[in-house]
């Protein structure tokens, strides 16, 4: 009798176990703030270089609804936590903006694209 609620009390605890690794993940509220925080210091980054027109206006409002869009996306996403995958989007879409608005500083022609 003690061998068979040993192998029940085994069997319970190992198929315990199986739904906590089946949870989704989901990421810290940090995460989430940081990815705010970069998008406010390209938002900055967009008005200082307008500012010093290393950028056109025109740029400039390309890009800045560029990080509004971000922004948004951000908290739709946010709404219910966000995922790998939810974070891996937003990540790659704040550096292709970082990598937007470094080209269009550079390329002197005060036209977008």
């Amino acid at each position: 009798m003690k061998k068979v609620a040993f192998l029940v009390m085994a069997a319970a605890t190992a198929l315990s176990a199986v739904p906590a690794s089946a949870q989704p993940w989901s990421v810290q509220p940090r995460v989430a703030q940081e990815i705010r925080s970069d998008i406010n210091q390209l938002q900055n980054q967009i008005q200082r270089a307008q500012q010093r027109r290393a950028i056109s206006a025109r740029e400039a409002v390309g890009l800045r609804r560029q990080a509004v869009n971000l922004r948004q996306l951000l908290a739709r996403y946010n709404r219910n936590g966000l995922d790998r995958a939810e974070v891996r989007s937003l990540e790659s879409q704040v550096n292709n903006l970082r990598q937007r608005l470094r080209l269009e500083r550079r390329d002197w022609d005060g036209r977008r694209g």
